[in-house]
Order: structure tokens, then C-alpha cells, then sequence
């Protein structure tokens, strides 16, 4: 499987899929160097960043591979293009999702043009997804695929981009870890915010923006309680309320600018279900959709897939119309589009 002992630069986190992607690369005949990107090292109270110790643990596999090893510093301008993002897209009361700004921006971007400077010919990392002619295609362990993190990428990356552990599941991933002696098959997967690990949304907001309290109506316009901050809040949300016994109440909106958050104890209320989603600032990984192709949308990573159909398409906006309505459509959040295991694009929820 080796391409003539082409140049690869392979991002390595200090994780087991990424490790392994890795040594999979080097069996393969690759010419690989191991990269750990620097993206986040900002300790918040109570939660110290691990990402020394990433580090060390890219570093002991890239030594037991017998491969180069690089840092690059990308911690700038990760904090202008994703970390600014997420906090902007907060405050104006949408949820943003830094995961897809992150391979947007930096490791499909910064990290390939970097690398392609170094004289790489691919860069890979340990993403659960396939490519195939420049296109995406869905992993084969469906509960761990990530394309819905990938869809804007471009095609042009993506035909320099090597997904090595794309074609296994997460149990293969950690034995094939085993198997090599790698210091990372037990390691645990980081969960939280993709740059802060542990930390909570709520914890790394408040050291950003300022909140206060405001009112919580339900549907009849009466107040039932108080917030902390309407920044804090997502539609569907069900969570977290703290507004008394009773029916359980579901966000279905909320306004910055009043710093109210609106709730409802109906589960079919209106405002809650939405059939027809408008998207912008769309990415087509090769060429757009065409109107009326029978398509699926995800609106969130592990949501189910539903069928649909683009009604309306133009430069970077689109209409997507659903079979049937779903709950807790989110604006700034991502709806990702399928034909069949081809992640052709999709949009950010307006």
C-alpha cells in the first residue's frame, strides 16, 4: 500500500487513534513525521490544560515508531479563528461548534499548508472517517464516525489526506494500540470542549463574556423562574432550568438583547419542530447538491440521519426540506449532508 515512500505528516494529539493511525502509516512504507499540534495551553480555574502531557505521549509514540517529531505552535491563531468563533457565536445567542471551525481552519488548513511548505505530500490524522478521490465517505464504525465534523473541508485537502484508521472500529483502534506496545492504548478519550478538555461550556464561557440573571417565561407569557445567563441556553435544552416540580419545560427561544430565555411544557409546541431548515454559510466539499436529489441530513454528531431535500440552493445558502419534522433544531450548529456514505457539504443553522 505504499505510495513510492511519499512524505506524510501525521497529526499526533497524544490519543490512541491518532497513535495508531500513525504506526499504520510507517507498516505502510510512508515516510511519516509525527506533529503535535499546540493549539490550546491556557489553564482555567479549577482545571489545569493537559496538553504537557499530550505532548510527552505523542512524543513516546513518535520515539517507539523511530519517526520525526515536530511541534507546531498554532495557539494564536487558533484563538482568533476558533476560540473568538465560539465565544462570538455565543453571544449572539447561536451554539457554535468549535470542533468543525478547528478542521476548518486549522488542521485542514494551517496544519496542511504548513506541512506541504515542509515538503509533505499528505498530511493524515486520526479521524474516524475515508476519503476516496478527493471526496468524504462515513467510517466504517458508524458510532465513531466524525465526518460530521468534516464536512467543510475542502475537496482539495482532502485529496492530500490520509485517514489510516478510517476502515476500523474503536475496540480494533485499541488493539491494534496493544499489539504495537503503544503508550496511549489504554489512554483515555478526552471529552468537554475539543480545546479544554474537562471544562464545561458554562465554566469556560463565564471567563469570557459577562452574564446576569434574567427571566425564564414559558408559553402563556408568564415568568417561572430565573436564569444565569441566556448565553448559556440551547433550544431543547431540558436541563438545567431549575424551574420547580411539574412538567419538565423545554427551551424554544431566546432573546439576546432582553436576555430572556422562553420555555414551553409543551412537547409539541410549534416552536420546538421544525420541518424546513435554512442554512448558511454552506461548504460543498466537491460540487453542490442538486435540487430535489434524495438526500440525508445529520443535525448534530450521532444524530440520526433523515431523509431530505434541498429546496432551494444559491451561492453559500440553502433551503433543506425534511420527510418529517424533527425536534430542537439549533441555530449555529451544523446540518451535514449525505448521498448515501458521500458527505457532500452541508451548513451552519440559521
Amino acid at each position: 500500500m505504499s505510495d513510492n515512500n511519499k512524505k506524510v505528516f501525521v497529526g499526533l494529539s497524544g490519543g490512541v487513534d491518532s497513535s495508531v493511525s500513525a504506526a499504520l502509516l510507517v507498516e505502510q512504507g510512508y515516510d511519516v513525521t509525527g506533529v503535535y499540534m499546540k493549539n490550546w495551553s491556557k489553564d482555567l480555574p479549577g482545571f489545569p490544560c493537559p496538553w504537557m502531557d499530550d505532548y510527552q505521549d505523542a512524543k513516546r509514540v513518535a520515539v517507539k515508531l523511530g519517526i520525526d517529531f515536530e511541534m507546531f505552535d498554532f495557539e494564536k491563531e487558533y484563538f482568533d479563528k476558533v476560540v473568538k468563533y465560539m465565544i462570538d457565536g455565543y453571544e449572539a445567542g447561536l451554539t457554535p461548534n468549535p470542533d468543525i471551525m478547528c478542521n476548518q481552519e486549522i488542521k485542514f488548513k494551517l496544519f496542511y499548508e504548513t506541512a506541504k511548505e515542509k515538503g509533505a505530500d499528505y498530511i493524515a490524522t486520526g479521524h474516524y472517517a475515508q476519503t476516496k478521490n478527493g471526496q468524504l465517505l462515513k467510517a466504517v464504525d458508524d458510532n465513531k464516525d466524525q465526518t460530521y465534523f468534516l464536512y467543510r473541508v475542502s475537496g482539495q485537502s482532502l485529496k492530500h489526506t490520509i485517514f489510516p484508521i478510517g476502515h476500523l472500529t474503536k475496540p480494533q483502534v485499541r488493539q491494534e494500540a496493544k499489539k504495537r506496545g503503544l503508550v496511549t492504548a489504554n489512554k483515555k478519550e478526552s471529552m468537554g470542549i475539543c480545546f479544554v478538555g474537562k471544562v464545561g461550556i458554562r465554566e469556560f464561557l463565564s471567563q469570557y463574556v459577562q452574564t446576569k440573571p434574567g427571566p425564564i417565561i414559558e408559553q402563556n407569557g408568564l415568568q417561572i423562574g430565573e436564569h444565569d445567563g441566556a448565553i448559556f441556553y440551547t433550544i431543547g435544552q431540558r436541563h438545567g432550568l431549575n424551574v420547580g416540580g411539574g412538567l419538565p419545560y423545554y427551551v424554544t427561544g431566546k432573546d439576546m438583547k432582553s436576555n430572556t430565555v422562553y420555555v414551553s411544557s409543551d412537547i409539541t409546541d410549534s416552536k420546538l419542530w421544525t420541518k424546513d431548515i435554512e442554512l448558511n454559510s454552506c461548504n460543498w466539499i466537491n460540487k453542490p447538491p442538486k435540487k430535489d436529489e434524495k438526500l440525508v441530513m445529520r443535525h448534530r454528531h450521532r444524530a440520526e440521519l433523515v431523509n431530505c431535500d434541498i429546496v432551494a440552493i444559491s451561492n453559500n445558502t440553502a433551503t433543506i426540506r425534511l420527510d418529517e419534522p424533527i425536534r430542537a433544531i439549533t441555530p449555529g450548529q451544523s446540518a451535514v449532508i449525505y448521498n448515501d456514505d458521500i458527505c457532500i457539504g452541508g451548513g451552519i443553522i440559521i
